[in-house]
C-alpha cells in the first residue's frame, strides 16, 4: 500500500450504511464473538475482571467528550448509552441480577447508536471520534451478552417489571433535566457557537433520527411520544425470557 492509499485509508469517512458503516457493524460481532470464546476457556474470576475493565471504557467516552470538544454542556451523561456506561461497571462487578437485567434492554440502545450513527458519520474512521465512539458502544452492547453466555448473569423474568419501572423512571427524569437546562440557558441566553444550548437527551422532546420520527408522527407530543417504545421493549423482553417462561409454566404444571 503506498502513502497516498494509506492517507486516504485514514481520511475514510464512517458513513451511514455505507460499505465501512457495514463492515463496522460485522466487525463488531466478530469482536464479540471473539472475547467470549477467549473468555470462555478463562476462570470466573478472569471473565469478571475482563469485563470489567473493557466496561469502563464508556466513562472513558463521557470523560474524553466533555473535555475534547470544548461544550460539555452537549455532552453530560444524559444519553442512555452514558448512563448505561455509567451503570455497566457496576453491573459487572457486582453481578446484580436486576442491574444485569436491565442492562439486556438498554443495550439496544447502544447497538441503535452504532446502527443509526447520524451524530457520527462524519467522523474518520481510525479517528478519535470515532474510536470514542464505536468502540464503547460495541461493548456496552456486547458485555450483557456475554455475561449471560458465560452464565455470570442470569436472565430472570421476574425483572421485567424493574426494567420497565427503572428505564422509564430514568427517563422522566432526564426529560425534566432537559427542561430545567434548556429554561437555564434561555434565561442566560447561554449557549455555543452564538446559539442558544438545547438539551435533548434521550430525545424526550423531539426526534432525531427517521425511527423516532415514525413514534412523533403517530403521537406528536414531546415526553410522550418515547412511551410507544414500551410495548415494543415488552414484546423484547418475552422473547428474550421466553425459554425461563416455558420452563416456569412447565414446572407450575408439573406442581398441579
Amino acid at each position: 500500500m503506498t502513502r497516498l492509499e494509506k492517507d486516504k485509508v485514514i481520511s475514510m469517512k464512517w458513513g451511514t450504511f455505507t460499505a465501512t458503516h457495514i463492515a463496522t457493524l460485522v466487525l463488531a460481532v466478530v469482536l464479540l464473538v471473539a472475547i467470549y470464546y477467549i473468555l470462555k476457556k478463562t476462570s470466573q474470576k478472569v471473565q469478571i475482571w475482563v469485563l470489567g475493565i473493557l466496561s469502563f471504557s464508556g466513562i472513558v467516552a463521557i470523560i474524553y467528550n466533555l473535555a475534547a470538544w470544548g461544550e460539555p454542556l452537549e455532552y453530560l451523561p444524559f444519553h442512555l448509552c452514558s448512563v448505561n456506561a455509567l451503570v455497566l461497571p457496576i453491573a459487572v462487578f457486582t453481578r446484580s441480577k436486576t442491574l444485569g437485567n436491565l442492562l439486556l434492554v438498554w443495550c439496544l440502545g447502544a447497538l441503535a447508536a452504532l446502527i443509526l450513527n447520524h451524530a457520527v458519520t462524519d467522523a474518520e474512521i481510525l479517528g478519535a471520534a470515532f474510536n470514542i465512539f464505536y468502540f464503547p458502544h460495541v461493548l456496552e452492547f456486547g458485555i450483557p451478552i456475554i455475561m449471560v453466555k458465560l452464565g455470570l448473569l442470569k436472565k430472570d423474568p421476574k425483572c421485567i417489571g424493574s426494567t420497565l419501572a427503572i428505564t422509564m423512571g430514568v427517563y422522566t427524569a432526564v426529560h425534566f433535566i432537559n427542561l430545567a437546562l434548556n429554561a437555564w440557558a434561555q434565561a442566560n441566553q447561554f449557549g455555543y457557537s452564538d446559539a442558544v444550548f438545547q438539551a435533548n437527551y434521550m430525545y424526550s422532546l423531539e426526534p432525531t433520527n427517521p425511527l423516532l420520527q415514525v413514534f412523533y408522527s403517530i403521537l406528536p407530543y414531546p415526553y410522550w411520544y418515547m412511551y410507544l417504545i414500551v410495548p415494543i421493549v415488552f414484546v423484547y423482553l418475552l422473547i428474550v425470557y421466553l425459554p425461563e417462561l416455558i420452563a416456569l409454566a412447565k414446572r407450575k404444571a408439573i406442581n398441579t
